[in-house]
């Protein structure tokens, strides 16, 4: 009886996403993008937290009435697609026309990636960008670069959904676990920071969100290109 309620218990922290969603989405149309980024940064915390809980406690087996995994999509596609991208949009940081390509772009590519079947790889990483826009959207605020810049980068991370490249997940891929958990525990300190300064133009938090993402961004096409070592592709095959 215990196992099962500590199960549930994880759906429930799960659903507090839902919750952190809203109080970001307020906090945004009130043009308070500190906040809606804080509150992203936490619901960014529960979705780290939430998937090693659920299988320590067997959720699918211990939990069967609710579906987890859909109930982290859900969640996953407000917080990481949909807020983020009328962020950009209504932040006036992509003028006119090209505020109007990037939520288009987000949300519509994002959709459908979130359904495809293909969208994890062997070793749990993830096959094509994961759409993880409020990522990239942070780092857009923090930095401010020109308009065409952040248009172009989105363009070109929308398209690179539907190719055969790889990216981590930070906790599930085991290969250079070691060095990517602490990048993603790091970025999350520097997002944190960031929001918390309302994106100083001279915080160092900006140095820590580039040198995160990077590696974030970059790690699971470096090991494409680096061949792993017997043992771990006798581990993830």
């Amino acid at each position: 009886m215990m196992t099962g309620f500590k199960a549930y218990s994880v759906h429930l922290l799960t659903a507090t996403g839902a919750v952190l969603a809203m109080l970001a989405m307020l906090a945004a149309v009130d043009g308070k993008w500190d906040l809606m980024f804080l509150w992203l940064v936490v619901a960014f915390v529960v979705d780290g937290v939430d998937g090693p809980l659920a299988r320590r406690y067997g959720v699918r087996t211990n939990a069967p009435i609710i579906d987890g995994v859909l109930l982290d999509l859900i969640i996953d596609y407000l917080t990481y697609v949909f807020i983020p991208a009328y962020a950009l949009f209504a932040s006036g940081l992509l003028p006119g026309w090209t505020g109007w390509v990037v939520i288009i772009v987000i949300t519509f590519t994002s959709a459908l990636y979130f359904a495809d079947t293909r969208m994890k790889t062997k070793d749990n990483s993830f096959s094509g960008f994961p759409a993880c826009w409020n990522q990239v959207v942070i780092v857009i605020f923090a930095l401010k670069p020109d308009f065409w810049v952040s248009l172009i980068l989105v363009v070109a991370l929308a398209i690179a959904m539907f190719f055969p490249l790889k990216f981590i997940h930070p906790v599930r891929t085991e290969r250079w676990r070691w060095l990517s958990l602490p990048m993603a525990l790091a970025w999350t300190f520097f997002a944190g920071w960031a929001a918390w300064v309302d994106f100083h133009p001279e915080s160092w938090a900006h140095w820590g969100l580039i040198i995160t993402s990077i590696y974030l961004m970059g790690a699971g096409i470096a090991q494409q290109l680096i061949p792993a070592t017997g043992r771990l592709k006798h581990r993830s095959s």
